[in-house]
């Protein structure tokens, strides 16, 4: 179809011209196509422009945003920028009130500060393309998303938002996992707690307590960078340790952060001391070998609290000896766990035990054994004779201090290494097996079991906090600094569960989704105008699922820049 254009000439000789709608079709009796007028406009000068103009706004709604555009004569295309993963982040951060609460705790400072935009695009950023601070200011902010109102924020303004953060971070963590656990009807019986070690790019540990952040009185903080145990293999490095509590579903209730050399069951009390008077109901803890210790259980049962913990098993305590050994049947919970119970002791030195068996984790621990066990049968093949003088050779050395072959060798008077069969038998006992201890006799073998596996959730947090949302590195120094770093990470994780359970997809396809909505800017005429892209179907669906409204289709428009 086009706009057809005939001229009529009056007696007077003037000319009146009329438009009409047309279209070519195909006249088979004169065979070519001839003009058929699908409808008339009327006189070009009796035409009603207005009513004209919005049948084409219309039409062109059902053209895409670019080639719209471009039909229009004079509009010329500026700029775009993602918007969509930045609305829906926004959107949920104000469902779960967080907006106001740092307004609230704003107004006692009583300073017009932006705190709550400036936090706000910090965990923003978070969850679209974490980086920098400096690099979130100077480049994210202003060039890589649409960020309405991100003239407003300096540098500055970040950093102190972190002292601020800081300052109040148990009332705002504690207000904002009620809010949370309201919204997403969280089941808070179960608190899994684990801890993992983030190291930093430096060389030296920090030796002095510093004095810091101003918004918390000039708060003291103990040296944070130190060596300890690294959970990733870089004892070499100065490192701290975060705690993390979630729900079953994954969703984090509180962090901490502790000194480098801080080891795991002494962070228990701490934990245990911050949730009393979460109104948290029936709280069971859940936390793996590492917690488990004489002082933490006793810890863990003041007032009547309740745990599920792992127990290490080749300890030469009485697990080894008097739980793995004990005669009884396997209980069938499901396809791929058994579980039997155990009870050590009796009166106030009872102990309750359930050994949990999963038959497909030990067929593959079996599996992955022999190809250990052929590997370092070559090696010892391979071993020369020591030269006289000389106690063993290097390479003897190096097989000894790796982890992969040193439990399975023992080593002869002589120095020569063999494999030690009583070590293999031991650990074909141990296959697809582990042992949890808990001080709640309401919950069945069972519970206990499925309580325990569920930990894998704060595995997968810890994954998500260092993979996806780049927690590392860590470019802070002040030690409020890096606390509350790792505390904005906490709660852009807690905005990703939120997603994910809402849509059952993970973060990372859904916020691909998200980023196909654009707001593009466009020049018409002296006007320039920002404005929103259609939504797709799977788009719009999506929002659905995540009970938000779309964003705004215009955003502005202003008078274009001189030229």
């Amino acid at each position: 179809m086009y706009l057809r254009t005939t001229r009529r000439k009056n007696a007077d000789g003037s000319v009146v011209e009329y438009y009409q709608l047309a279209e070519n079709v195909w006249d088979p009796e004169k065979g070519c196509a001839v003009a058929k007028v699908v409808y008339n406009f009327g006189r070009a000068d009796e035409l009603d422009h207005a009513a004209l103009q919005r049948l084409a706004k219309s039409l062109l709604r059902v053209v895409p945003g670019e080639e719209a555009m471009a039909a229009e004569p004079g509009v010329r295309i500026r700029n775009a920028w993602p918007c969509g993963t930045i609305h829906a982040v926004d959107a949920i951060w104000r469902e779960l009130g967080i907006d106001k609460v740092i307004a609230g705790l704003a107004r006692r400072h009583t300073t017009k500060q932006p705190f709550e935009r400036a936090l706000f695009a910090m965990v923003a950023n978070r969850t679209h393309e974490p980086c920098s601070k400096l690099y979130c200011r100077e480049q994210w902010l202003g060039e890589e998303v649409y960020f309405p109102g991100e003239e407003v924020l300096e540098l500055e303004h970040l950093y102190r938002a972190m002292d601020f953060f800081e300052a109040h971070k148990e009332e705002v963590e504690k207000e904002i996992f009620f809010r949370t656990a309201d919204l997403m009807k969280a089941d808070v019986d179960l608190i899994f707690y684990d801890t993992t070690s983030l190291h930093f790019e430096v060389d030296e540990e920090d030796e002095l307590v510093r004095q810091g952040n101003e918004l918390a009185g000039g708060r003291e903080y103990p040296p944070l960078r130190k060596r300890g145990l690294s959970k990733n293999g870089r004892s070499d490095a100065p490192q701290i340790v975060v705690g993390l509590a979630v729900t079953r579903d994954g969703l984090p209730v509180r962090s901490w952060v502790f000194p480098g050399q801080t080891t795991d069951v002494t962070t228990v009390e701490k934990v245990k001391e911050d949730l009393r008077g979460w109104r948290l109901g029936r709280c069971v803890f859940v936390g793996d070998a590492g917690m488990n210790s004489e002082e933490n259980r006793r810890t863990l049962s003041l007032g009547g609290g309740k745990y599920i913990l792992a127990a290490r098993m080749r300890a030469g305590d009485e697990v080894s000896r008097e739980v793995l050994t004990r005669a009884g049947r396997y209980q069938e919970v499901a396809d791929n766990l058994r579980v039997k119970e155990v009870v050590v002791g009796e009166g106030e030195r009872r102990q309750r035990y359930v050994v949990c068996s999963n038959p497909e984790e030990a067929e593959r621990q079996a599996s992955h054994r022999k190809q250990v066990l052929e590997e370092l049968g070559h090696e010892l093949a391979s071993l020369r004779k020591p030269e006289r003088g000389e106690s063993h050779s290097k390479r003897t050395c190096q097989l000894i201090s790796t982890p992969r072959f040193a439990r399975y060798l023992r080593q002869t008077r002589r120095g020569a290494l063999k494999i030690d069969k009583a070590a293999v038998r031991a650990e074909e006992k141990l296959e697809g097996k582990w042992v949890v201890t808990s001080n709640d006799d309401t919950l069945s073998a069972e519970d206990l079991a499925l309580g325990y596996k569920q930990l894998m959730r704060v595995e997968s947090c810890w994954r998500t906090i260092k993979s996806g949302l780049r927690t590392r590195p860590v470019f802070h120094w002040k030690p409020h600094r890096i606390s509350a770093h790792v505390s904005l990470c906490v709660l852009a994780l807690l905005i990703e569960r939120i997603v994910e359970i809402r849509t059952g997809q993970t973060w990372r396809n859904v916020r691909a989704q998200l980023d196909t909505i654009k707001v593009v800017e466009y020049q018409r005429g002296a006007a320039v105008v920002r404005q929103t892209t259609e939504l797709r179907d799977d788009v719009e669906a999506l929002l659905r699922l995540l009970k938000i409204d779309p964003p705004p289709r215009l955003h502005s428009v202003a008078a274009a820049p001189a030229s």
